[in-house]
């Protein structure tokens, strides 16, 4: 019975010092000021973006056509082969077969490396695109005096989404 007298004199007593600190919180005068960011938009439409996809096309578009191009002779050589195969003897078809194979195997070789030299290389760009884009955003936070900045969010008001600056601001530098 003391027990349970303690512990509801304990509960008021932290309840009262709750409601009084939270009355000191909470009767500032300013606001808590927040922002939205959108990097998926800082990635589609800043300027440094559109050079790095442009830089990235102008490195990789041989490769890329290279691989294209190797897909289409494979096609082309094994609807010939399929074509040939009746009236070929049985050892020049499955010579033409190993040769099919290893051209196959090649090009998806290629393709890998492309894949994963292009990943790695938008990972790349994406890092430097994002650490600029944090620059700014820290200056803008600091020029805003703004209290949080939200990267995702379900809905964003166009008062709180300051997207279009930091990419102004991107596109500036």
């Amino acid at each position: 019975m003391k027990l349970l007298k303690i512990i509801q004199k304990f509960t008021i007593c932290t309840a009262i010092i709750l409601i009084s600190y939270s009355n000191t919180v909470f009767s500032q005068d300013a606001p808590i000021k927040i922002g939205y960011v959108s990097l998926e938009r800082i990635l589609n439409e800043s300027k440094m973006a559109k050079e790095a996809q442009l830089k990235m096309q102008n490195d990789f578009g041989a490769r890329e056509k290279d691989v294209r191009d190797g897909v289409a002779k494979i096609k082309a050589e094994a609807a010939q082969l399929d074509k040939d195969a009746l009236v070929i003897p049985e050892v020049d078809r499955i010579r033409r077969q190993r040769e099919l194979a290893e051209h196959d195997r090649e090009i998806q070789r290629k393709q890998r490396e492309l894949i994963e030299d292009t990943q790695r290389r938008g990972a790349e760009e994406r890092s430097k695109i994002f650490e600029k884009a944090n620059q700014v955003l820290k200056s803008l936070v600091e020029q805003k005096k703004l209290d949080i900045v939200i990267q995702e969010a379900a809905f964003v008001s166009s008062r709180v989404d300051i997207t279009n600056e930091v990419i102004a601001a991107l596109n500036s530098k």
